[in-house]
């Protein structure tokens, strides 16, 4: 990809962005931008659907607009195309999905019946909300900035599998005006609360996920951290390495919780694997379910 975006790039700088030539470079290089897309993509060859057909439109238009404004002064030497294009695709985004259009998208789902392509869909909603920056940070001034992390992150995933759940739920027509993300963020703010709460619980009673034992309020907490990191690595029956989202053994269990003992976000995880946030959440909060007994059978919880 990395070749293909360069030489189109060199090929653009050629041409003057206002003659025909020019535009159809142009136009090339944001279709090859937007190969990498995260949302709007069709499912099983159907068609977009209208709300997903108006965002990759816009989104299309104002990549356009940037990169003509800003293609001649970009350094290839200074910074990776990779890195430049994902940047100026991530703003494209932000700048489109508005509440307004994640409100269309929201109704779109909600007109539709229980398919394969109604689930699409509320995946890309799911994408929609966290490219759209609009997500709210409640209660951040009551905690510190590591705990609150980790609670913060608890609570978005849960916020998100809330609203695929309960799409139909969501009234256009209520609430402080009227805004979609308002609905969205009234539950975020009080599952923040609630984390804070399962975050609080000792760890014998209930493992809900390995992101618990990074701020345990007991003594022995770095103990523990390090005595079931330690345990996961070493795998020694190979079950956690073996347990892994269908068709993506390199999605495992073990993989998965090393990356969070390492300190990295959901977000990020999501990045690397190439997988949504709400699916690998899932397939972790079941996976530790799975395996609570085996942890409280070989460690001193």
């Amino acid at each position: 990809m990395s070749e293909r975006l360069e030489q189109l790039l060199v090929e653009a700088r050629q041409h003057e962005a206002h003659t025909q030539k020019g535009q159809f470079v142009l136009i090339q290089l944001v279709e090859e931008i937007l190969r990498s897309r995260t949302i709007c993509r069709p499912l099983l060859g159907q068609p977009l659907s209208p709300v997903q057909t108006e965002i990759y439109g816009q989104v299309k238009a104002h990549l356009l607009s940037e990169l003509s404004q800003k293609i001649d002064s970009y350094n290839l030497t200074q910074i990776p195309v990779r890195t430049w294009v994902s940047e100026l695709r991530q703003q494209a985004f932000k700048k489109i999905l508005d509440d307004q259009i994640l409100k269309q998208l929201a109704r779109e789902i909600q007109h539709l019946s229980p398919t394969q392509f109604r689930r699409h869909l509320l995946g890309e909603l799911v994408e929609a909300i966290l490219l759209s920056g609009r997500l709210s940070r409640p209660h951040r001034e009551k905690f510190s900035s590591q705990f609150y992390k980790l609670i913060y992150e608890e609570a978005v995933v849960k916020t998100l599998a809330y609203v695929c759940k309960n799409i139909n739920q969501y009234d256009p027509n209520r609430g402080q005006n009227q805004k979609f993300m308002n609905w969205v963020n009234f539950r975020l703010d009080r599952l923040v609360i609630e984390s804070r709460r399962e975050f609080s619980e000792p760890m014998a009673q209930n493992l809900h996920s390995l992101a618990q034992l990074e701020n345990l309020p007991q003594p022995s907490s770095d103990f523990l951290l390090e005595q079931t990191k330690e345990y996961m690595e070493n795998d020694p029956a190979h079950i956690f390495q073996q347990h892994h989202i269908r068709d993506r053994p390199d999605a495992n269990f073990r993989a998965i919780a090393l990356a969070r003992f390492s300190g990295k976000s959901w977000e990020e995880i999501s990045q690397d694997l190439g997988i949504k946030i709400p699916t690998l959440s899932c397939f972790f909060q079941k996976a530790c379910s799975k395996f609570r007994g085996n942890f409280q059978e070989n460690l001193d919880l």
